[in-house]
């Protein structure tokens, strides 16, 4: 039988017990940890963050910027902390900040915000299932009541709710402050969910998530409704910009574009950009965020025009940007440190912190589309790229 990993059940997060794992570690597998082992942060501080402490797995973090945003939040520049072992994604990001400074910013808007979590309630049939749908619209401010007991800074905004044969699926949708949410919402539903039981007959059973909530995975109804932040990036890239730092025409740029909204379409694609995992990934990283939000967060629609006067109008909107100023990883030190960069450190920030990764993001499909077009791609990659 194999040996357990060490844990001490009253106090698993401290130097002693990192210590031992990595001595373990080394006994059963002959690697050393000495890396895993030097770090700055205090043990104690991953309480909550991670369990089995062993050590850090670091990650190169590089700057990019300043990068201009023209935010309701976000307003001047920025300097952007991005950690990545992609070589070139940093160099990319800041020629895209580089151009669009020049072209005078990026307009970014906050324009929706809800986090979800969708119980599903189970009946005898179709129509009882209707039935409760109606009781649950005539009882909202009760449900609401319920859910709001358990936190200080959630609030229930709607129920949105979804018929499939003897199910009943309710789609909770709450504002969440700072925090991104995913756990604040599971209790606020739980609870609500549990009153419902008490109060209405007829129902077999029910689950919390009856997985239209679409938890860690990008769907159709978060393009649609939303999850988490609703961010949309604009800019007006004059032509002469273009030609002189990318070497490629807004209408050759344009007519790309449509090429490309084809191939997405083809391929059955749910997002028409380049590559906004990379610059949302980079961030998420450095300033704490839950990553495996990355695979909704990551959801983008491009969309592209000509001004009259023949310049480049191009927006991303990210449907389901998921981010947080408190709570989870971002009390970190370095995380924290990645933050008070970008002056999103402390409550009201959110929102500031969303246009920041929305026009980061803008900056790197701009960039990238024009190096693909332009025959840099290839080249960039092997210049900056490769690990020789």
């Amino acid at each position: 039988m194999a040996d357990r990993i060490p844990r001490n059940k009253d106090n698993d997060n401290s130097e002693t017990m990192a210590s031992q794992r990595r001595d373990f570690i080394q006994q059963q597998t002959g690697s050393t940890a000495r890396h895993l082992g030097h770090y700055s942060i205090d043990a104690e501080s991953t309480q909550g963050n991670i369990e089995h402490f062993t050590g850090v797995a670091q990650v190169p973090l590089g700057l990019a910027g300043p990068l201009r945003v023209n935010g309701e939040h976000a307003q001047g520049d920025f300097y952007v902390p991005m950690a990545t072992t992609e070589g070139t994604l940093v160099a990319s990001y800041n020629r895209g900040m580089r151009l669009l400074r020049d072209a005078g910013g990026i307009t970014v808007s906050v324009v929706d915000d809800a986090m979800q979590r969708a119980p599903v309630f189970v009946f005898k049939d179709a129509r009882q299932a209707r039935d409760f749908g109606v009781w649950v619209e005539q009882n909202i401010a009760a449900i609401r009541e319920v859910a709001e007991s358990t936190t200080s800074s959630g609030k229930l905004l709607r129920i949105d709710q979804y018929a499939a044969a003897c199910l009943r699926y309710l789609r909770f949708n709450f504002s969440t402050g700072d925090a991104a949410g995913q756990n604040m919402v599971g209790r606020a539903t739980f609870a609500a969910c549990e009153w419902i039981m008490q109060q209405y007959q007829g129902i077999e059973r029910y689950m919390l998530s009856g997985s239209m909530d679409t938890d860690k995975k990008h769907s159709q109804l978060n393009t649609l409704h939303s999850r988490g932040k609703r961010v949309i990036a604009e800019a007006v890239i004059p032509d002469h910009l273009l030609r002189e730092q990318m070497g490629v025409s807004a209408e050759l740029l344009f007519r790309s574009r449509q090429i490309s909204n084809t191939g997405s379409f083809m391929a059955g694609a749910m997002n028409n950009g380049s590559h906004s995992a990379n610059g949302i990934t980079a961030l998420f990283i450095a300033t704490g965020q839950d990553v495996a939000n990355v695979a909704e967060s990551s959801a983008a629609v491009v969309y592209v025009t000509l001004t009259p006067e023949g310049d480049y109008y191009y927006s991303i909107t990210l449907p389901s940007l998921i981010v947080a100023t408190h709570g989870g990883g971002t009390g970190l030190p370095t995380q924290q440190e990645c933050l008070q960069m970008l002056g999103c450190s402390g409550s009201g920030k959110v929102n500031k912190l969303a246009e920041i990764i929305g026009a980061t993001v803008l900056c790197g499909e701009l960039s990238l589309g024009a190096a693909v077009i332009a025959g840099d791609w290839v080249t960039s990659h092997e210049q900056y790229g490769r690990n020789r």
